[in-house]
């Protein structure tokens, strides 16, 4: 099986070389096992196809256990904003009635989460929504894949709240004297001017690449504070200063060390929150599942590789 290489951009993979081979009979017997192998698939790559020693992705098991000869994983924002909410199985029956779809509850990316889609997984299933994560599709082909993923993400896709447009003056008075800047999206200031989205930002983390990225769920300023008050709040409890600050009713602003990961993800919270109905009861991790992300060696060599590839937009 050819797999994605950790810390690689997929939009690069006509450019780069940056698909990596794993063994696929020996990871499968790994997860089902429960080894913890099957959480580090480069022990499954032959070195022979590997010459740059690139590690597989972190979602590896994910593709190993659909038998299709295409799988593709994405975090679609229009299946996110259903898969976030606690009566997402229901909305997706409602929606994706006709196909043969399974719904996989939040668990940690890597072993849990194979584990999760194994107990679940049925022997035609090729499409798979995880829970507070994103869509999996699968095919023979790679247009069937394609033609897969454009009808399930289109069954899912809801009109997106309209923004108030970003305060970009007040923004930068409240950036100045700090280490924080504008977004490189607009886009991403929807999260903080539409206050519904802020609403439902602040109260927690919705999905794992928020917390890689982000940091766990969003900072929210008080309506006396600039940049460099928020940060010296957050130093004060023993934190870091926050990757992107939300201003309600303002906008947003980004620690002038943000990459390019950290500006998807802010673009990424607005997509999605302005896709929450207002009344929808939202499901968010748990705080055990910030700190598994967090302390899980995949997601540190993941971000230790972003940085070293020059991904930073400075």
């Amino acid at each position: 099986m050819w797999i994605k290489a950790s810390g690689t951009w997929l939009m690069n993979a006509a450019a780069s070389d940056i698909m990596v081979p794993v063994e696929l009979a020996p990871l499968l017997e790994a997860v089902a096992r429960r080894s913890p192998a099957a959480e580090k698939a480069d022990q499954f790559t032959p070195a022979d196809l590997n010459p740059h020693r690139l590690r597989p992705s972190i979602e590896t098991t994910v593709h190993a256990l659909l038998p299709q000869n295409i799988v593709v994983h994405v975090h679609c924002v229009e299946t996110i904003a259903a898969a976030v909410q606690a009566n997402a199985e229901a909305l997706l029956a409602e929606r994706l009635r006709g196909l043969d779809w399974a719904f996989v509850p939040y668990r940690r990316p890597g072993l849990p989460l194979a584990q999760g889609i194994a107990e679940r997984l049925g022997p035609r299933t090729d499409v798979l929504v995880l829970g507070n994560h994103g869509l999996v599709v699968a095919g023979e082909t790679v247009a069937e894949a394609s033609l897969l993923l454009r009808r399930v993400s289109g069954l899912l896709a809801r009109p997106s709240r309209a923004a108030p447009a970003p305060d970009v003056d007040a923004l930068l008075r409240l950036a100045m004297g700090s280490d924080y800047r504008l977004p490189r999206a607009v886009e991403a200031h929807a999260a903080a001017t539409d206050l519904v989205s802020c609403r439902i930002a602040a109260s927690g983390s919705l999905y794992p690449d928020h917390v890689i990225f982000l940091g766990i769920g969003s900072v929210i300023a008080g309506p006396k504070e600039n940049a460099a008050a928020v940060a010296a709040r957050m130093s004060a409890s023993g934190q870091p200063s926050p990757v992107s600050i939300l201003f309600p009713g303002k906008g947003v602003l980004m620690r002038r060390d943000a990459d390019a990961g950290a500006e998807a993800m802010a673009r990424c919270l607005a997509d999605v929150a302005a896709r929450i109905d207002p009344a929808a009861h939202v499901n968010y991790l748990s705080p055990q599942e910030n700190a598994e992300l967090l302390n899980w060696d995949a997601e540190k060599y993941r971000q230790e590789l972003n940085r070293r590839s020059g991904a930073s937009l400075q």
